[in-house]
């Protein structure tokens, strides 16, 4: 079940990658397919790259990649047709949006693509990436390049000299998507400009405002629930409670692990009492959310979760068979959380310093889920413990994770 409004859940939607390597183009594609994947669309990334690696081999050095070498070229195309046909098969089966991942750098490469995804009545839009900036290049071939299976077990200097002959191969040949051609997004120096061709309907519209918003920028993300209140003390659901004297306690170990750890994040709370209250000790400014409000409980708001199964035994039943889609009467659903999350989420994407989100468990399963690529229907069982930090780095394709639990200090 999409999370999508109606309006994008008929699209489908074949994304392809334009840009010679090291330019960011698997990076893009997979933060794009994650973000479609958390909203419920059913998304792919076809790697061209992983498909040359299984069939004839991880170790192929730059000369594989001269457009003047009839061997080379002729298996890289084959490599390339397969993962089109995989994708098309895929499209079939029910797929939404599919990111065909290559480098797709000629013309003549990028029609045949075209030809038949539009026989097949997809719509496509191309995804160029420039970069001139030599210093981003450098870090992307550095930082990611040099880690793909292709290079295991080369000296790095090695590795960057034939890397980067690898690239003067695909700059020989390489052709700038044209006006022509059709839609396209082209994406310059990591976000520092975006032009948009032809970009028609709601979910390209989307992904383009999402694409504005995308850096490589290394910075935390902190997320942790307000400490206990007591209507966790309770079991009660909802409400706007005090923290209790073990909340306070949390609220002073909080402050004290972020002075400690020498980051001085930007700090998101939701409207909610118990986190503006856990806040308050950081003695950092903070900013409050209502997208980050916990997940409205409707008719059950205060109830005890006994409360529910004794009086409500119909709703205790629904919510116990589905969590995701189920709603509480006149209250929310884990998808609407979801879908109110997105100007949270395309703000962290935006954000360059570090982050503090101090919100509510069914928030941040939410956050939690799209950071780490999960999928929606895992969202409503992810663990996030109260007094516990769970501290993200976003790295080349993923999220590294380290939970912290907080033993109470002085309230």
């Amino acid at each position: 079940m999409s999370a999508l409004d109606g309006r994008a859940q008929t699209v489908r939607i074949a994304l392809v990658m334009v840009g010679l390597p090291a330019r960011g183009k698997t990076h893009m594609a997979r933060r794009v397919a994650r973000y479609l994947r958390w909203l419920g669309v059913r998304t792919r990334v076809f790697n061209v790259g992983n498909y040359r690696r299984q069939e004839i081999g991880s170790h192929q050095p730059a000369a594989f990649f001269d457009p003047d070498n009839p061997e080379g070229k002729a298996a890289r195309r084959r490599m390339a047709m397969r993962a089109l046909d995989d994708m098309l098969e895929w499209f079939a089966s029910g797929g939404e949006v599919g990111l065909y991942d290559a480098t797709n750098t000629t013309r003549a490469r990028r029609e045949t693509i075209a030809a038949r995804v539009r026989a097949h009545g997809l719509e496509i839009v191309f995804v160029e990436s420039v970069c001139e900036d030599e210093r981003v290049i450098e870090s992307n071939i550095r930082q990611t390049k040099l880690h793909m299976p292709d290079y295991a077990g080369v000296a790095s200097d090695a590795a960057v000299a034939d890397f980067r002959a690898r690239i003067a191969h695909y700059e020989r040949a390489y052709e700038p998507v044209q006006e022509d051609e059709g839609s396209f997004v082209r994406v310059i120096d990591v976000g520092r400009k975006l032009v948009a061709h032809r970009i028609q309907g709601y979910l390209p519209s989307r992904l383009v405002y999402f694409l504005m918003n995308l850096h490589v920028e290394p910075r935390s993300i902190w997320l942790t629930r307000h400490g206990q209140s007591t209507f966790n003390v309770e079991d009660r659901v909802g409400g706007d409670p005090p923290l209790s004297p073990a909340g306070r306690a949390f609220a002073a170990s909080l402050a004290a692990h972020v002075r400690a750890s020498g980051v001085t994040p930007r700090v998101w709370t939701s409207t909610l009492a118990r986190t503006r209250e856990t806040a308050a000790p950081l003695g950092l400014p903070s900013e409050e959310w209502r997208a980050l409000d916990e997940i409205d409980a409707g008719d059950c708001d205060e109830l005890t979760y006994a409360d529910i199964r004794s009086r409500m035994p119909a709703e205790h039943a629904a919510r116990r068979d589905n969590k995701l889609t189920y709603r509480y009467p006149r209250g929310e659903s884990y998808l609407d959380v979801i879908r109110r999350l997105e100007p949270v989420i395309l703000e962290l994407e935006r954000e360059r310093r570090p982050v503090l989100v101090i919100a509510h468990q069914a928030v941040l399963r939410a956050l939690y889920a799209y950071l780490m690529d999960r999928a929606p229907d895992e969202v409503p069982y992810l663990p996030v413990p109260l007094h516990t930090v769970i501290e993200l780095t976003p790295i080349t394709y993923g999220c590294e994770e380290r939970r912290v639990p907080l033993e109470p200090g002085p309230a």
